[in-house]
Parts: C-alpha cells; structure tokens; sequence
C-alpha cells in the first residue's frame, strides 16, 4: 500500500531569515547622559541644589538682617518720637524739622546698611573662605571651589563672588535673576556670572 505523497517545501536560501515584527524587539534607550564635571572631575552642583542652598541662605541672612533692624528702628522711634509729638503752648503740633527728623532717619539707615554689609562680606566671604560653604550649602552638600583644578580658594576668589553676586546684585536692578539664571546654559561648567568672576564652580560634596 503506497503512502500518499507530501508536496515538497518550497526552497530556503542559506542564512536568510525573516526579521523580527517590530512589536517584539525591544524599543532601544538611549544611555543617560553624563553628568558634568569639574576640570578637577568632580559633579558639577544642579541648578536645584544651587537654588534650594540659596534660599536657605537667604532665609539665615533674611533672620540676622530683622534682629539687627528691631534695635535700629527703636533707636529711631525713641530719637524721633519727642519732636512727633511736641506741641505749642496752645496745643497745636509742631512740625518737625528737617535736621529733627530725617537726619536721625538717615543716620540710622546708613548704620544699618553698613552694618548688613559687613554681615553679609563676613557670611559669604569668610565662611567660603574657610571651608567653601555657606550653611545653605552645606545642607545641600555642595561646595565652592576654584576653576582651575591646581588652584586653592582664596579670599580673593570668594570677596569677587560677593561683590558679583551680592553687592552688584543689591544695587544693579534683574542683575540678580541674570546671574543666578545664567548657570542654566553656561557651558561646560554651568556658572554664574559671579562663578566666572571669580574663577570658580560649585560641585557635590562625595557623601
């Protein structure tokens, strides 16, 4: 009894097979990229990081500048407030005058503001100075060094990031969105204009 024949397959080339339908591969991601470094190799500090230490910072400064302005402005109150409200033998009120009352205003603003300078210089100059953090940085675990990987902070470096950063700031109007905002396309280093002043980038304390 014969066997019914099978029909023959059709021919296969070598090495040739179907590819794979698209659904069953794999959609292929690209690598992270690689995080910014210092010349020194170190990671660059992020925008984040710079942002949240600056607000911190500026909340320690915001409480130093309000216990120092209370004082100020009862030392005012009780220099101006004798000429407010002196009056007449007929009980009209005597206007003050212009050496009475605004040079006392004056005297004691000019105080003040020398007085938060000199706060302000030994904050972000000093404390830099000596370890390359302000206590903002220090809790966001990010440091001031110099650009130049053989180089060490100095004073200098850390009074020009003051005077850019703050005092030019204080003084000139936007200055201060332009240069905290500049370390968003700055490239390779990602600083601020006051960082460039100075010679320096902020990086991330090894933890």
């Amino acid at each position: 009894m014969t066997q019914p024949s099978t029909p023959p397959s059709a021919p296969q080339q070598a090495g040739w097979q179907l590819p794979p339908p698209p659904w069953a591969t794999p959609p292929l991601r690209p690598p992270p990229p690689a995080p910014a470094l210092s010349p020194a190799g170190q990671p660059l500090a992020t925008f984040g990081d710079r942002f949240l230490a600056y607000l911190i910072d500026y909340a320690v400064f915001f409480g130093i500048a309000l216990v120092l302005a209370v004082p100020a402005v009862l030392i005012l109150f009780l220099t101006v407030a004798p000429d407010l409200f002196e009056v007449q033998p007929d009980g009209t009120p005597v206007d003050p005058s212009f050496m009475e009352f605004f040079v006392p205003l004056l005297l004691i603003e000019a105080g003040l503001v020398l007085v938060l300078l000199l706060v302000s210089y030994g904050y972000y100059v000093e404390m830099l100075f000596r370890g390359g953090q302000t206590l903002g940085k220090r809790a966001l675990k990010i440091k001031v060094v110099p650009l130049a990987s053989d180089a060490k902070l100095t004073r200098g470096m850390t009074a020009k990031r003051w005077l850019a950063g703050y005092v030019a700031a204080s003084f000139l109007p936007g200055f201060i969105y332009v240069d905290g905002l500049w370390q968003l396309w700055d490239k390779p280093y990602q600083q601020c204009l006051h960082d460039k002043f100075a010679a320096t980038v902020v990086v991330k304390v090894p933890t």
